[in-house]
């Protein structure tokens, strides 16, 4: 589309200040930026942001709003004036509320990366808004069966309707083995968009041969159980669990930063991980690409909700991983249709499978960090993902509903 359009990117990187939140939410608004559009970043929870250094949620603001100063300091200058963090739907950081509340009025896209964002409250009304589903499966049973242990449950499934179009990294979800409940959305794919040159200096500088396999998790995000049609679907953990002698196995040092609750962090290092505080670890965006380029690749599962459905997820984190050049070796959710598998990334479903990824890796090693910085200007470089994003959001004019029958 050669048009300039007024975009809003909502996202959570104030709400969860860490580095690889800030790279996820962030490269949505850089990426738009540099195709031309008028693009500025708004969030706005009305929930308490994690303080990382703290270890705990907080009612001031003061840390998320100054960490969002920073990011667009560092990597986007251009763009320092063009991002407001509503704390707790009264304070605003970075812009003022008037100034952003014009912009809504005027804005022709609102991106909800994540839907965790309250739409605007008076918007243009030729603007088309965007609910972005980035933890398929979830989202789709939440929605479906509203459990109580979710706060404000209802409001959320309300918003969620009120989008006008819907979008998911499901990839696989109108695949024949996809078990994620549609309930009646049109749901479109797209995937996470890259700015591949915030990644070519770790592209150009290989990692040692002794560098560490790693990863970047949360143990278990979930507040509650998440049970649909008798079935309970499970966070990484229970995943994780699958892989935990895998250092005994390939003999290559393997490291995890790893947040979140209950996760054995003692059994994790007696069965030979290196294992990290990961909001610590990767506190700072810097932080976060330092983590990444100091690995020889990623080796990680997925949720178990999300390889259980075959949604066809796949990971931003991983992405970013390619981007640098490190290949990755990443549990299978059925995503192999829409991206290639083989060189720069192999799948795996089972620890023995994972052994050999790495195995098969590290014996042709230069060839698949080749490919996985192929593969991530090919199949996640933002210019083509957002272009068809927006592309396929403004296919139909505003009314023309994406869901049949709202909730």
């Amino acid at each position: 589309m050669d048009s300039k359009l007024r975009v809003i990117v909502s996202g959570m990187a104030g709400l969860y200040p860490v580095g690889g939140m800030a790279f996820h939410y962030l490269q949505y608004v850089l990426g738009l930026a540099r195709l031309g559009h008028d693009v500025y970043y708004h969030e706005d929870t009305w929930s308490w942001p994690y303080h990382p250094l703290e270890r705990t949620f907080t009612s001031d603001g003061t840390y998320s709003g100054q960490y969002l100063g920073r990011f667009f300091d560092r990597y986007a200058p251009e763009l320092r004036d063009r991002w407001h963090y509503l704390h707790l739907h009264e304070t605003s950081f970075g812009m003022k509320r008037s100034a952003y509340d014009e912009v809504a009025r005027t804005a022709d896209l609102f991106l909800n990366v994540s839907g965790g964002c309250l739409l605007p409250e008076d918007p243009s009304p030729h603007c088309v808004k965007v609910f972005l589903d980035t933890d398929p499966g979830y989202n789709q049973i939440m929605l479906s069966e509203r459990f109580e242990w979710s706060e404000f449950v209802n409001r959320w499934c309300r918003s969620v309707a009120d989008h006008d179009r819907h979008f998911t990294y499901a990839e696989n979800i109108h695949g024949g083995d996809c078990g994620i409940p549609k309930l009646d959305y049109d749901w479109k794919t797209t995937r996470m968009p890259i700015v591949m040159d915030l990644w070519e200096p770790a592209a150009r500088t290989p990692p040692s041969a002794g560098a560490p396999w790693t990863t970047v998790m949360t143990w278990n995000p979930f507040k509650g159980k998440l049970v649909y049609r008798g079935v309970e679907y499970r966070s990484k953990g229970s995943e994780f669990d699958k892989l935990i002698d895998l250092p005994r196995r390939v003999g290559l040092p393997l490291k995890v930063a790893v947040g979140g609750v209950n996760a054995p962090l003692e059994r994790l290092a007696a069965e030979g991980w290196e294992v990290l505080d990961g909001p610590l670890a990767t506190v700072t965006p810097e932080e976060y690409q330092d983590f990444i380029a100091g690995s020889r690749g990623e080796l990680s599962p997925a949720k178990h909700v999300y390889v259980a459905l075959r949604s066809g997820w796949f990971s931003e984190r991983s992405a970013c991983y390619l981007a640098a050049g490190r290949p990755v070796a990443v549990q299978d959710t059925g995503f192999a249709p829409a991206l290639p598998v083989g060189e720069g990334l192999v799948a795996f479903s089972t620890v023995e499978e994972a052994a050999a990824a790495i195995e098969e890796i590290e014996g042709n090693y230069d060839r698949h960090a080749r490919a996985a910085r192929s593969i991530a200007a090919e199949c996640f470089g933002s210019d083509a993902v957002l272009g068809r994003l927006i592309e396929d959001a403004l296919a139909e004019p505003v009314g023309n509903s994406a869901r049949r029958e709202h909730i």
